[in-house]
Protein backbone atom coordinates (compact mmCIF):
# COMPACT_ATOMS: atom_id res chain seq x y z
CA UNK A 1 0.00 0.00 0.00
CA UNK A 2 1.10 3.41 -1.18
CA UNK A 3 0.91 6.41 1.22
CA UNK A 4 -1.48 7.75 -0.58
CA UNK A 5 -3.29 5.05 -1.10
CA UNK A 6 -3.06 4.46 3.15
CA UNK A 7 -4.38 8.15 3.33
CA UNK A 8 -7.14 7.45 1.09
CA UNK A 9 -8.14 4.69 3.23
CA UNK A 10 -8.27 6.67 6.07
CA UNK A 11 -10.19 9.10 4.83
CA UNK A 12 -12.55 6.30 4.46
CA UNK A 13 -13.23 5.39 7.63
CA UNK A 14 -14.59 9.05 8.34
CA UNK A 15 -18.05 7.68 8.72
CA UNK A 16 -17.25 6.24 12.07
CA UNK A 17 -16.05 9.60 13.32
CA UNK A 18 -18.79 10.56 15.65
CA UNK A 19 -20.26 7.30 16.64
CA UNK A 20 -21.32 6.16 19.94
CA UNK A 21 -21.71 3.09 21.29
CA UNK A 22 -22.65 2.45 25.19
CA UNK A 23 -21.22 0.06 27.58
CA UNK A 24 -22.77 -0.83 30.98
CA UNK A 25 -21.48 -1.63 34.06
CA UNK A 26 -23.08 -2.34 37.39
CA UNK A 27 -19.77 -1.25 39.16
CA UNK A 28 -20.54 -4.58 41.18
CA UNK A 29 -18.82 -5.44 44.69
CA UNK A 30 -16.85 -8.55 43.39
CA UNK A 31 -15.15 -6.38 40.69
CA UNK A 32 -14.32 -3.67 42.53
CA UNK A 33 -12.67 -6.16 45.13
CA UNK A 34 -10.90 -7.69 42.31
CA UNK A 35 -9.23 -4.91 41.60
CA UNK A 36 -8.21 -4.08 45.21
CA UNK A 37 -6.29 -6.92 45.28
CA UNK A 38 -4.85 -6.40 42.11
CA UNK A 39 -3.03 -2.98 43.63
CA UNK A 40 -2.33 -4.72 46.93
CA UNK A 41 -5.23 -3.46 48.99
CA UNK A 42 -7.55 -5.48 51.21
CA UNK A 43 -10.62 -6.33 49.19
CA UNK A 44 -12.90 -6.68 52.64
CA UNK A 45 -12.00 -2.38 52.84
CA UNK A 46 -14.05 -2.61 49.31
CA UNK A 47 -17.80 -2.37 50.39
CA UNK A 48 -21.35 -1.58 48.92
CA UNK A 49 -22.59 1.74 48.69
CA UNK A 50 -18.91 3.21 49.18
CA UNK A 51 -17.77 5.45 46.29
CA UNK A 52 -14.23 4.78 44.57
CA UNK A 53 -11.17 6.20 44.07
CA UNK A 54 -11.49 8.88 41.46
CA UNK A 55 -9.48 7.40 38.38
CA UNK A 56 -10.76 4.01 38.86
CA UNK A 57 -13.23 4.19 35.95
CA UNK A 58 -10.88 3.04 33.63
CA UNK A 59 -10.81 -0.36 34.87
CA UNK A 60 -14.64 -0.86 34.64
CA UNK A 61 -16.95 -0.89 31.28
CA UNK A 62 -14.50 -3.53 29.37
CA UNK A 63 -15.40 -3.97 25.59
CA UNK A 64 -16.61 -7.89 25.70
CA UNK A 65 -16.48 -9.72 22.65
CA UNK A 66 -17.69 -13.23 21.76
CA UNK A 67 -14.51 -15.86 21.32
CA UNK A 68 -14.81 -16.17 17.85
CA UNK A 69 -14.63 -12.17 16.95
CA UNK A 70 -11.04 -12.47 18.89
CA UNK A 71 -8.13 -11.70 16.38
CA UNK A 72 -4.68 -13.69 17.24
CA UNK A 73 -3.16 -10.91 18.48
CA UNK A 74 -6.00 -11.24 21.27
CA UNK A 75 -7.84 -8.00 20.33
CA UNK A 76 -11.49 -8.17 19.31
CA UNK A 77 -11.48 -7.98 15.43
CA UNK A 78 -11.58 -4.48 13.31
CA UNK A 79 -14.98 -3.45 12.93
CA UNK A 80 -16.66 -5.24 15.77
CA UNK A 81 -15.84 -2.36 18.49
CA UNK A 82 -13.46 0.05 16.70
CA UNK A 83 -12.61 1.28 13.25
CA UNK A 84 -11.10 -1.31 10.64
CA UNK A 85 -7.97 0.98 10.49
CA UNK A 86 -5.59 -0.98 7.86
CA UNK A 87 -2.69 -1.16 10.35
CA UNK A 88 -1.93 -4.32 12.42
CA UNK A 89 -0.52 -3.71 15.35
CA UNK A 90 -2.15 -1.52 18.11
CA UNK A 91 -1.32 0.03 21.54
CA UNK A 92 -2.30 3.03 23.68
CA UNK A 93 -0.55 6.01 23.47
CA UNK A 94 -2.08 8.76 25.79
CA UNK A 95 -4.44 10.30 27.88
CA UNK A 96 -6.72 13.41 28.83
CA UNK A 97 -8.95 13.17 31.32
CA UNK A 98 -11.23 15.48 33.20
CA UNK A 99 -13.07 13.99 36.92
CA UNK A 100 -16.01 15.63 38.15
CA UNK A 101 -17.05 12.66 40.47
CA UNK A 102 -16.40 8.97 41.46
CA UNK A 103 -18.34 6.10 41.01
CA UNK A 104 -19.84 3.92 43.71
CA UNK A 105 -20.12 0.63 44.23
CA UNK A 106 -23.23 -1.22 43.03
CA UNK A 107 -24.62 1.75 41.18
CA UNK A 108 -25.19 1.15 37.91
CA UNK A 109 -23.16 3.26 35.33
CA UNK A 110 -22.67 3.71 31.43
CA UNK A 111 -19.63 4.44 29.15
CA UNK A 112 -20.39 6.57 26.26
CA UNK A 113 -17.81 5.28 23.60
CA UNK A 114 -17.35 7.97 20.66
CA UNK A 115 -15.22 7.92 18.00
CA UNK A 116 -13.40 11.49 18.05
CA UNK A 117 -10.74 11.30 15.66
CA UNK A 118 -9.05 8.71 13.38
CA UNK A 119 -5.55 10.68 12.01
CA UNK A 120 -3.23 9.52 9.36
CA UNK A 121 0.64 10.14 10.52
CA UNK A 122 3.95 9.45 8.38
CA UNK A 123 6.59 9.42 10.45
CA UNK A 124 10.62 8.32 11.20
CA UNK A 125 9.18 4.70 11.88
CA UNK A 126 7.08 4.52 8.71
CA UNK A 127 3.07 4.96 8.56
CA UNK A 128 0.83 5.27 11.68
CA UNK A 129 -2.58 5.90 12.30
CA UNK A 130 -3.68 8.06 16.03
CA UNK A 131 -7.15 6.78 16.95
CA UNK A 132 -8.92 9.38 19.64
CA UNK A 133 -11.76 7.69 21.49
CA UNK A 134 -13.91 10.17 24.11
CA UNK A 135 -15.12 7.75 26.92
CA UNK A 136 -17.63 9.99 28.82
CA UNK A 137 -18.92 8.15 32.34
CA UNK A 138 -22.12 8.46 33.70
CA UNK A 139 -23.69 7.39 37.25
CA UNK A 140 -27.16 8.60 38.96
CA UNK A 141 -27.78 11.35 35.99
CA UNK A 142 -24.32 12.67 36.36
CA UNK A 143 -21.14 13.02 34.41
CA UNK A 144 -18.71 11.45 36.42
CA UNK A 145 -15.84 11.68 34.12
CA UNK A 146 -14.74 12.27 30.28
CA UNK A 147 -11.86 10.72 28.79
CA UNK A 148 -10.01 11.09 25.47
CA UNK A 149 -8.20 8.20 24.30
CA UNK A 150 -5.34 8.07 21.89
CA UNK A 151 -4.10 4.50 20.55
CA UNK A 152 -1.79 4.26 17.85
CA UNK A 153 -1.55 1.86 15.27
CA UNK A 154 1.51 0.74 13.24
CA UNK A 155 3.15 -1.31 10.44
CA UNK A 156 3.76 -5.23 11.05
CA UNK A 157 7.55 -5.39 12.31
CA UNK A 158 9.36 -7.76 9.33
CA UNK A 159 9.94 -10.95 10.48
CA UNK A 160 13.31 -11.21 11.87
CA UNK A 161 13.29 -7.63 13.08
CA UNK A 162 13.08 -5.59 15.89
CA UNK A 163 10.43 -2.86 16.82
CA UNK A 164 11.15 0.90 16.25
CA UNK A 165 11.29 2.39 19.70
CA UNK A 166 11.58 6.36 20.61
CA UNK A 167 15.29 7.03 21.28
CA UNK A 168 15.90 6.40 25.17
CA UNK A 169 15.64 9.89 27.18
CA UNK A 170 16.91 10.35 30.89
CA UNK A 171 14.15 10.64 33.69
CA UNK A 172 13.84 13.95 35.57
CA UNK A 173 16.02 14.16 38.94
CA UNK A 174 13.38 16.68 40.93
CA UNK A 175 11.79 14.08 42.39
CA UNK A 176 9.82 14.85 45.70
CA UNK A 177 8.86 11.40 45.87
CA UNK A 178 9.43 7.95 44.32
CA UNK A 179 7.74 4.33 44.17
CA UNK A 180 9.73 1.04 42.86
CA UNK A 181 6.87 -1.51 41.48
CA UNK A 182 8.06 -4.76 40.96
CA UNK A 183 6.03 -5.61 37.16
CA UNK A 184 5.41 -9.23 37.74
CA UNK A 185 4.05 -11.30 35.25
CA UNK A 186 1.10 -12.41 37.72
CA UNK A 187 0.44 -8.43 38.68
CA UNK A 188 0.41 -7.76 34.51
CA UNK A 189 -1.59 -10.58 34.09
CA UNK A 190 -4.36 -9.99 36.81
CA UNK A 191 -4.35 -6.08 35.37
CA UNK A 192 -5.48 -7.94 31.71
CA UNK A 193 -7.99 -9.62 33.67
CA UNK A 194 -9.48 -7.57 35.39
CA UNK A 195 -9.39 -4.69 32.01
CA UNK A 196 -10.50 -7.70 30.30
CA UNK A 197 -7.57 -7.19 28.15
CA UNK A 198 -6.40 -10.30 26.21
CA UNK A 199 -3.67 -8.72 23.92
CA UNK A 200 -1.30 -11.30 23.86
CA UNK A 201 1.97 -8.96 23.92
CA UNK A 202 1.19 -8.51 27.76
CA UNK A 203 1.18 -12.39 28.86
CA UNK A 204 2.77 -14.27 25.86
CA UNK A 205 6.36 -13.77 25.78
CA UNK A 206 6.77 -15.88 22.72
CA UNK A 207 4.34 -13.69 20.54
CA UNK A 208 5.68 -10.47 22.25
CA UNK A 209 9.22 -11.11 20.29
CA UNK A 210 8.05 -13.07 17.47
CA UNK A 211 5.04 -11.60 16.53
CA UNK A 212 5.46 -8.14 16.97
CA UNK A 213 9.28 -7.63 17.77
CA UNK A 214 9.33 -6.71 21.26
CA UNK A 215 12.16 -7.72 23.53
CA UNK A 216 9.97 -9.62 26.19
CA UNK A 217 6.33 -9.19 27.22
CA UNK A 218 4.96 -5.96 27.17
CA UNK A 219 3.70 -4.06 30.80
CA UNK A 220 0.51 -3.05 29.97
CA UNK A 221 0.07 1.29 30.09
CA UNK A 222 -2.79 1.54 31.61
CA UNK A 223 -1.12 -0.37 34.88
CA UNK A 224 1.89 2.59 34.67
CA UNK A 225 -1.04 5.24 34.38
CA UNK A 226 -2.53 3.71 37.51
CA UNK A 227 0.48 2.91 39.41
CA UNK A 228 1.54 6.68 38.53
CA UNK A 229 -1.28 8.02 40.08
CA UNK A 230 -1.79 5.60 42.94
CA UNK A 231 1.78 7.09 44.25
CA UNK A 232 0.74 11.05 43.70
CA UNK A 233 -2.89 10.32 45.36
CA UNK A 234 -0.47 8.81 48.82
CA UNK A 235 1.16 12.55 48.82
CA UNK A 236 -1.26 15.11 46.67
CA UNK A 237 -3.22 17.37 49.04
CA UNK A 238 -6.66 18.32 47.57
CA UNK A 239 -9.12 16.04 45.05
CA UNK A 240 -8.17 14.81 42.00
CA UNK A 241 -10.01 16.57 38.88
CA UNK A 242 -8.02 15.49 36.33
CA UNK A 243 -4.44 14.33 34.15
CA UNK A 244 -2.89 13.88 31.03
CA UNK A 245 -0.47 11.32 30.40
CA UNK A 246 1.87 10.10 27.37
CA UNK A 247 3.64 7.33 27.12
CA UNK A 248 6.81 7.09 25.71
CA UNK A 249 8.84 3.72 25.89
CA UNK A 250 7.99 0.04 26.50
CA UNK A 251 8.49 -1.25 29.81
CA UNK A 252 9.06 -4.99 30.10
CA UNK A 253 7.20 -7.30 32.55
CA UNK A 254 9.52 -8.81 35.03
CA UNK A 255 11.58 -5.70 35.24
CA UNK A 256 10.95 -2.84 38.37
CA UNK A 257 9.19 0.55 37.04
CA UNK A 258 10.51 3.72 39.28
CA UNK A 259 6.86 5.83 39.65
CA UNK A 260 7.67 9.59 40.66
CA UNK A 261 6.74 12.75 41.36
CA UNK A 262 7.40 16.23 41.50
CA UNK A 263 6.89 18.47 44.58
CA UNK A 264 3.10 19.88 43.77
CA UNK A 265 2.43 23.44 43.35
CA UNK A 266 -0.56 25.34 41.81
CA UNK A 267 -2.64 22.61 42.00
CA UNK A 268 -0.78 20.30 39.94
CA UNK A 269 1.68 17.67 40.04
CA UNK A 270 4.44 16.24 37.43
CA UNK A 271 5.18 12.62 37.74
CA UNK A 272 6.76 10.35 35.62
CA UNK A 273 7.96 6.94 35.40
CA UNK A 274 11.14 5.27 35.01
CA UNK A 275 12.79 2.11 33.77
CA UNK A 276 15.15 -0.29 35.26
CA UNK A 277 17.89 1.85 33.36
CA UNK A 278 16.47 5.08 34.22
CA UNK A 279 15.16 6.10 31.54
CA UNK A 280 11.65 8.03 30.89
CA UNK A 281 8.96 5.31 30.11
CA UNK A 282 6.04 7.79 30.73
CA UNK A 283 4.66 11.22 31.63
CA UNK A 284 1.38 12.57 33.54
CA UNK A 285 0.47 15.65 34.83
CA UNK A 286 -2.27 15.26 37.53
CA UNK A 287 -4.26 18.80 38.24
CA UNK A 288 -6.33 18.51 42.35
CA UNK A 289 -8.95 20.97 43.77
Amino acid sequence: MTDAEFDAAIAALSPWVGRTRIVEDEIGLSSARRIAGMLDMDPASITQGMALPPHWFSMFFPDIAKQSDIGPDGHPHKGVFLPPIPLPRRMGAGRRVTINGQLVVGEPAIKKAEVAAIIPKHGRTGRMAVLTMRHTIESRGQVIAVEEFDAMYRDATPPGQKTTATPPVPAPENAAWSDKVLLSSPLVFRYSSVTWNAHRIHYDADYARDGEGYDAAVQNGGLTMQLILDGALKRAKGRLVGFTARLARPLWVGDTVTVCGAAQADGKMECWAADKDGYLCAKLEAEFA
